[in-house]
């Protein structure tokens, strides 16, 4: 499904659209995103989402004028975080696991501006995700069961900001990231 979304949008932004763009992301312009996702990629069958997926992304433009001066360079950061459990109650008493994920990365991406108002990207982020979970129960064990670890974070990523005001659009992003689909608002300076 994410494979047909992004070969749809790629193929949207590089066939449909050629109207003459302005620069929206110019070197030197920092963009500052938050937003939340829908699709969370974290957790597993029977695990109900306690905390939506939520994230703030930053990105600065630091090459400009490639492609005829419609694409430019940009590196940043990734913050996301979200929560889920999973519980069920086994002879009157409550047991589970409540699991919490943090992922923080470093980006990089590349825009092309097909027509005006619309900044149309894809990258790459590497990152850590920070996992902690911990039982909970109606028995001892609960007090004395968390646990924490870590591992490599990764994704690849298209996205479109559309900008509605000079500094203010809305962002789409699909990839493999904290959830499948990130919608947000984005603020450029």
């Amino acid at each position: 499904m994410v494979k047909k979304i992004f070969l749809a949008f790629t193929l949207m932004s590089c066939f449909f659209f050629h109207a003459n763009a302005q620069d929206l992301f110019a070197k030197g312009d920092k963009v500052v995103s938050v937003g939340v996702g829908i699709g969370s990629y974290l957790g597993g069958s029977g695990y109900k989402m306690s905390v939506p997926p939520i994230l703030a992304t930053y990105d600065q433009c630091i090459i400009d004028g490639l492609i005829k001066g419609k694409a430019s360079i940009g590196v940043g950061g990734y913050l996301a975080y979200t929560a889920n459990k999973w519980e069920t109650t086994i002879s009157g008493y409550d047991y589970g696991y409540k699991y919490s994920y943090m992922i923080i990365g470093a980006r990089g991406t590349f825009h092309y501006q097909a027509m005006d108002k619309l900044d149309t990207y894809g990258g790459a982020m590497l990152g850590y995700d920070i996992v902690n979970s911990r039982y909970f129960g109606d028995d001892a064990y609960s007090a004395a069961s968390k646990a924490s670890g870590s591992e490599l974070a990764y994704s690849l990523f298209v996205g479109a900001r559309y900008y509605f005001m000079d500094n203010l659009a809305a962002f789409a992003e699909v990839g493999y990231g904290i959830a499948a689909l990130e919608l947000g608002i984005s603020y450029k300076f």
